[in-house]
């Protein structure tokens, strides 16, 4: 009853006060924001009432609604995962937010069951329950149980409100905590190009925010500040704002960093991996083990310099995985590797360097097109274009060369690795038994060059991990050894037709 207005108020709070500022204490106003108030709390007070949730044994039921009824119905079967979010109120008030995200009909789509402001201790034990009944019907393979849809033995025990667990519910409470975050960690959000920018994403909020409130207003004022003040404050005052404003990039990229990340743990569970950060929302993420494919090491230029990386799970149907998926944030990379192998497994092998072709390929890309901009421009006497220009194409060099050494792939017998990219660098990590698929392409370039992209198509993460510019003929012999069962049918040995001269196997 409390939390629902209270959301809803947060909407309204900004033009309120902006027609208060700007017209005045208007009576009419103040009538119809009171009004809007009231209904608000009767909004919360009926949908308090009419709300109901009901866990059987093998489906969640959800109905709402006093005009307007609505019933969902989710199997247990497709439940993909259970998140618990507590923001700061929620918190205040000993609630929680419990969402479970469900496959949908469609390949791709998820569909959400979201229960707001349920006790804390019953946002935990419904995590529990929905969990192990899902494990549970996926180890039987049925789609049911004997007691019926809905119902039966477990019905009672997991309706609306806590209650004591049934014992085929009951899971022992084994958790190991592989990962504690240290208040050291907290500066490695200056390393963050994303968390870097976040004076400028402030900004431009602030500003989209007072210009929806006063409109033209404000517009207009600024326009005519900008026309009758003088050119020469102008500059300065320009100057002087944005290098205030680069000076609080690092300040405002690890407040940022340490209010998101507050507090993180990463705890092994029931099967499963549970992942707790954040300062003011409190988010719990939970990830089933028998669901994870693998991991992806995240770094950046400046993350390099530091040895620093950040850690993300592969896992099967995820919705969000750029935010759920988390499980260490940015960090020294000495202490992510170890709890890679604590909670997951660490790739062991080495990463194949790849063909001295692939540098040239990628030095054209990031010289050649602002070369030929800065040719263009110095024959059109466009000096600032020319020069700007320039500077890239110089800049160029170092990235196609840091571009190159960032490619590699490699199989350590039991899991196969690709990595790639230069500013946003990953390596992904994927067990074998989850590639389910190769894919070569070429363009005409690379066929000259005896190239080829291969990416590695598992049903878990983005769908494939590709390893970019590697040698045509290592690459199918690296596809063979991983999954020699699905690729050497489609070989063709030396002495059938297909010989090339190196006594290796080629595509036909």
């Amino acid at each position: 009853m409390v939390v629902g207005p209270i959301n809803q108020l947060r909407s309204l709070l900004l033009p309120v006060l902006a027609g208060l500022v700007l017209g005045g204490f208007n009576p009419w106003l103040l009538t119809a924001t009171g009004l809007g108030v009231v209904v608000l709390l009767v909004g919360g007070f009926v949908t308090w009432r009419t709300f109901r949730y009901e866990v059987g044994s093998d489906r969640v039921e959800i109905s709402r609604g006093l005009i307007r009824r609505s019933r969902r119905t989710i199997p247990l079967e497709r439940v993909r995962g259970v998140d618990v979010t507590s923001t700061l109120l929620h918190r205040l008030l000993g609630v929680a937010v419990v969402r479970i995200e469900a496959a949908a009909g469609s390949v791709g789509e998820a569909e959400d069951g979201k229960l707001d402001a349920v006790s804390a201790a019953e946002a935990e034990r419904l995590r529990r329950v929905l969990l192990h009944r899902r494990a549970v019907l996926a180890e039987q393979g049925t789609h049911g149980s004997e007691t019926g849809p809905g119902g039966g033995r477990d019905a009672d025990a997991a309706t609306a409100g806590p209650g004591a667990l049934p014992e085929a519910d009951r899971t022992t409470d084994d958790t190991v905590t592989h990962f504690t975050m240290p208040r050291s960690w907290y500066l490695y959000g200056a390393l963050s190009l994303g968390y870097l920018l976040t004076p400028f994403v402030v900004l431009a909020t602030l500003f989209g925010m007072v210009q929806q409130s006063a409109g033209q207003m404000v517009t207009d004022l600024f326009i005519d500040w900008v026309t009758t003040t003088d050119r020469a404050f102008l500059v300065v005052f320009g100057a002087v704002f944005v290098g205030v404003l680069v000076l609080l990039m690092p300040v405002f990229a690890v407040v940022s960093y340490a209010i998101t990340h507050w507090g993180f743990r990463l705890r092994s569970r029931d099967g499963s991996l549970l992942a707790e950060r954040g300062l003011f929302t409190r988010r719990s993420v939970t990830l089933e083990k028998r669901r994870i494919r693998g991991y992806e090491l995240l770094d950046n230029p400046l993350e390099r310099t530091r040895g620093a990386v950040g850690l993300r799970a592969i896992v099967t149907g995820l919705g969000d995985a750029a935010t759920r998926a988390v499980l260490l944030p940015v960090g020294p990379r000495s202490t992510v590797e170890p709890v890679v192998d604590r909670a997951l497994t660490l790739f062991r092998g080495r990463l194949v360097r790849h063909p001295r072709a692939a540098l040239y390929r990628r030095l054209t890309r990031a010289v050649v097109p602002f070369g030929v901009v800065a040719a263009a421009a110095a024959y059109g006497d466009l000096t600032l274009l020319a020069v700007v220009a320039g500077i890239l194409a110089l800049l160029g060099v170092p990235l196609g060369i840091d571009r190159y050494r960032s490619l590699g792939h490699g199989y350590d017998g039991e899991r196969v690795s690709v990595r790639s990219g230069s500013l946003s660098r990953s390596q992904a990590t994927v067990e074998r038994s989850a590639v389910i698929g190769w894919t070569w392409t070429q363009t005409l370039f690379q066929r000259r060059s005896s190239l080829a992209s291969l990416q590695v198509t598992v049903g878990a993460g983005t769908g494939g991990y590709t390893a970019q510019d590697a040698a045509l003929d290592e690459s199918v012999a690296f596809a063979a050894r991983v999954t020699p069962e699905m690729v050497r049918p489609f070989l063709v040995p030396e002495g059938d037709g297909g010989a090339d001269g190196t006594g290796r196997p080629r595509c036909p």
